[in-house]
């Protein structure tokens, strides 16, 4: 079992897309980061790292790599659950969290459920909740996510 995080300001860039597990929520200011700053995809993606033993997200795919920047983050989980099965492990299933005060979210989690699921191949659930205006996720300053993975041997 492994537990992931993420957190990401908004941008200060209107033309900054808001994606979250994959999926582009039309109109939202987007989050700032090296990559797409998509928290969704990032928290599911320590979280199946941990679980396989592997480490961190910075640690493979670091912020100040070139190569990353403005990288869509379901290419970093696609990598990522290509190296839990090198590991010799499975997904199981992956279990978010998404905290933000605002925007509503919970109309986009079917989608993101699909997204997320296409590219784990194992069962993903995403809840999103407000942070009741309390901190900075409940200021509006940004989103946090945390996620826990499952993961089986291969072969089990």
């Amino acid at each position: 079992m492994g537990l992931g995080f993420d957190v990401h300001p908004f941008s200060a860039d209107p033309r900054r897309r808001l994606v979250l597990g994959g999926v582009t929520l039309p109109g939202e200011l987007g989050l700032a980061g090296h990559s797409d700053a998509d928290v969704l995809a990032h928290a599911a993606a320590d979280a199946l790292l941990g679980a396989a033993g592997l480490g961190d997200i910075g640690t493979h795919f670091p912020a100040r790599d070139p190569a990353w920047e403005d990288v869509d983050s379901m290419f970093i989980l696609t990598q990522v659950v290509d190296m839990v099965a090198e590991a010799g492990w499975v997904p199981a299933n992956i279990d978010c969290t998404v905290v933000a005060e605002a925007p509503a979210l919970a109309p986009h989690c079917p989608a993101m459920v699909r997204r997320l699921g296409e590219v784990v191949g194992a069962p993903v659930s995403v809840k999103a909740k407000r942070a009741e205006g309390l901190g900075a996720m409940g200021r509006t300053e940004g989103m946090a996510c945390w996620a826990v993975a499952l993961v089986e041997e291969v072969g089990r």
